[in-house]
C-alpha cells in the first residue's frame, strides 16, 4: 500500500475539471492531511461538458473552473493552474509539453499523478481522448523534458530550473500496482466530486457507484471488507 512516504509536493496533471475527484480526491485528502502540499494543474476548462444545452461553452468554462476550486477545497488544495486548452481538442504536442514541463518546474514535485497514456478497451467511457493525450504529454514533461535544461529552452531563459520527478503515479487503469486506503477520505471525496454540479444528472447515485468502483479496488488489494482504495501504477522516474 501506498504512504505520504517522504513526499513533500505533489502535482495532479489532468485533462477535465472533476477528473481527479473521480481518480484521487481521496489520495489527496489523504496526503494533504500528512502536510503535503499539493497544486493541480487542469488542461482544460471542460467546456464539452455538462448536460444543459442553454448554457454556452465560455459560461460552462467558467462554471467548471469554480466549480473545480470548490472541489479542491474540500480536500484541502488552493494551488491551481488552468492551461485553458479547449476540451476535446487535446493532442499531446510539443506546446502541450512545454506548458507543462514549464508547471513542473515552478511546482517542483517529488510525484505527479496523472491519466494513462494507453487505451483501455474494457472501459472506453472512462477512456477519453483528452485523458490519453494529458498523460501521455504528462510523462513526455517528467522525462525528457522537464529535468533536461536543453529542453525548449525558453522555459530556462524564463528563470525554470530543470527538476526531475522520482515517480509518476498513473490513475483510473486497471493494472494499478499500488493503492492508498482512503476509507477514512470517502466522504471529502464525494463532497469534491458533488461540487462539479453541473455535470451530474444523478447526484443521489453518486455516492453508490464511487463507493462500489472504490471497493473493488480495496477488495483486489485485499483490504478487510468495508474498505474503499484508489488505485494506481506507480512509474518510477528517476
Amino acid at each position: 500500500m501506498l504512504e505520504a512516504r517522504s513526499i513533500e509536493r505533489l502535482l495532479v496533471i489532468t485533462a477535465h475539471p472533476d477528473d481527479v475527484d473521480f481518480g484521487a480526491a481521496g489520495t489527496v485528502a489523504t496526503l494533504t492531511d500528512a502536510g503535503v502540499h499539493v497544486t493541480y494543474c487542469v488542461v482544460t476548462d471542460g467546456q464539452a461538458g455538462g448536460f444543459d444545452l442553454a448554457t454556452s461553452r465560455d459560461d460552462i468554462a467558467e462554471i467548471r473552473r469554480a466549480e473545480q476550486t470548490a472541489a479542491a477545497k474540500e480536500v484541502g488544495v488552493s494551488d491551481l493552474v488552468f492551461l485553458g486548452r479547449m476540451d476535446g481538442e487535446v493532442v499531446a504536442s510539443l506546446d502541450l509539453r512545454r506548458d507543462i514541463a514549464r508547471v513542473i518546474r515552478e511546482v517542483r514535485p517529488n510525484v505527479v499523478i496523472t491519466q494513462s497514456p494507453t487505451i483501455n478497451l474494457d472501459r472506453i467511457p472512462a477512456n477519453h481522448p483528452d485523458h490519453r493525450a494529458t498523460g501521455e504529454a504528462t510523462i513526455d514533461a517528467v522525462y525528457p523534458d522537464a529535468r533536461n535544461p536543453f529542453a525548449f529552452p525558453e522555459l530556462l531563459a524564463e528563470g525554470h530550473e530543470p527538476w526531475k520527478v522520482d515517480e509518476v503515479w498513473v490513475m483510473g487503469i486497471g493494472d494499478g500496482t499500488d493503492a492508498i486506503d482512503i476509507t477514512e477520505q470517502f466522504d471529502r471525496k464525494l463532497a469534491a466530486l458533488l461540487a462539479h454540479r453541473s455535470q451530474h444528472p444523478d447526484p443521489d447515485g453518486l455516492g453508490t457507484r464511487i463507493r462500489a468502483w472504490n471497493e473493488h479496488n480495496a477488495s483486489r488489494f485485499r483490504l478487510a471488507a468495508g474498505r474503499v482504495a484508489e488505485a494506481f501504477r506507480v512509474v518510477d522516474t528517476r
